[in-house]
């Protein structure tokens, strides 16, 4: 149970808007893959797109809440999938096509913040938020 507070208050340490768009846009927007593994190309961006986030999972135990660290599981994931979609986006039906456009901003922006992060992380910043 201390771990989950641990994660719980780290989490609300972070700034509200970060807090939204993790839970609110950027977790429910890449599991959204889930519901397209039907469609051209669907099970390959469901994996880039949910195993970025899964393997944040361990790493949230490990530290006991959020940090930098989290950045590097999408960066070669995200990138991946941002650059794929940009060069040969798939074709399926009128709401995988945009869903897929909606997938491709947001994890756009992710990486934006991931790759400012990854930098700060390398050069030693290995806060968790919220720790004392």
């Amino acid at each position: 149970m201390k771990l989950i507070n641990d994660i719980w208050h780290s989490y609300r340490a972070l700034p509200g808007w970060v807090q939204f768009w993790v839970f609110g846009v950027l977790v429910p927007v890449n599991f959204a893959s889930i519901f397209f593994v039907d469609q051209p190309s669907g099970l390959w961006i469901a994996f880039l797109a949910i195993v970025a986030i899964l393997i944040n999972v361990p790493v949230m135990i490990v530290e006991r809440g959020f940090s930098k660290t989290m950045a590097l599981s999408h960066i070669p994931l995200w990138t991946w999938l941002v650059v794929w979609l940009l060069i040969s986006r798939p074709e399926g039906t009128p709401a995988y096509e945009s869903y897929l456009l909606v997938l491709l901003i947001v994890d756009a922006i992710s990486l934006a913040f991931d790759y400012p992060d990854t930098l700060r992380w390398l050069k030693g910043d290995r806060a968790v938020a919220g720790s004392k």
